[in-house]
């Protein structure tokens, strides 16, 4: 069922979105696959501002309007795809005209260890402005899964069925994946020009009296200056250095230690507390952890 707060529609029920979307009722209560060019012209609850506890993947090849997504509008080109996790905000007009997208309730996977291990598929939280960008290879692959899935739904159900229909979305979850690493590697320059922004942003932070006062920067207020979601910032940085932010950023710690400890008289003690550390203690565990030496054993090593 739907409910409303706040100006917000919240779906709960993929039976009632495709009430609400005024297309006959889905083959199965709990998964279904739609395709754009089926459907009219959407709703006021959709149009405007709806909540869906669904995982829903998105596949628009043409699409003449913008869709909301938070506080952002985006601008659909052809042949990409996104991804929603339960909980997201969305607001659209029906301008698409040709792809499907896929609704899955969580109650579908609830069984199966895909149910928990879909968290770990980072796409799921990033911005809808880091859409996949699909080559037409890659996306009659993605095509040909979703067909099957649909087919699955449509064929009469029996013990094989709900199997097949998520080993199905596993395979296209682990496509995705693949075809996101590709779009990582393919777009250097943007991503080596993100990189360069952020080592700017790490060093100006070290270089000041932030980090004393502040602690480490967040991966999630990193993110933020940087204009990207956190898990995105991650998955690419992963692709590109092999480290995630939040490795990125101790790294850069360890490097702005090593410095002061080479080329400074300050004690141990005094470095720990300007690298924002309450306990000498707790940065000497660090410091061993990430380079297999204690601090005062490095700064031996330049003597």
């Amino acid at each position: 069922m739907k409910t409303e707060k706040k100006g917000v529609t919240t779906f709960n029920s993929i039976p009632e979105f495709h009430r609400i979307l005024g297309i006959a009722p889905p083959d199965h209560p709990l998964i279904t696959v739609i395709n754009f060019e089926d459907l009219g012209d959407f709703a006021p609850e959709i149009s405007e501002k709806a909540m869906y506890n669904f995982y829903m993947i998105c596949l628009i090849r043409r699409f003449d309007g913008k869709i909301r997504y938070g506080q952002h509008y985006f601008d659909f080109d052809e042949g990409q795809i996104s991804f929603f996790s339960p909980g997201q905000i969305l607001s659209s007009d029906n301008n698409a005209r040709e792809g499907w997208i896929l609704i899955i309730h969580p109650d579908f996977l609830r069984d199966y260890p895909i149910g928990k291990s879909i968290r770990n598929f980072g796409f799921f939280s990033y911005e809808i402005y880091e859409a996949l960008f699909l080559s037409e290879k890659e996306e009659r692959t993605l095509d040909g899964l979703a067909e099957s899935i649909a087919h699955e739904c449509r064929a009469n159900t029996d013990k094989y069925s709900q199997n097949i229909i998520v080993s199905l979305i596993e395979v296209l979850l682990n496509y995705a994946d693949r075809f996101y690493n590709r779009q990582f590697l393919t777009r250097k320059h943007v991503n080596h020009d993100l990189l360069a922004k952020l080592e700017t942003m790490l060093a100006d932070y070290f270089d000041s009296d932030q980090v004393a006062e502040n602690g480490l920067p967040t991966v999630e207020d990193i993110a933020a200056q940087l204009s990207v979601s956190p898990h995105y910032l991650s998955d690419m940085l992963r692709s590109v250095t092999g480290f995630n932010t939040q490795q990125h950023i101790q790294n850069k710690l360890i490097e702005k230690a090593k410095q002061s400890l080479a080329a400074t008289s300050l004690s141990v003690g005094e470095i720990a507390y300007q690298l924002g550390f309450s306990h000498p203690q707790s940065f000497n565990r660090f410091f061993k952890a990430k380079t297999a030496v204690s601090p005062l054993a490095y700064r031996r090593s330049f003597h």
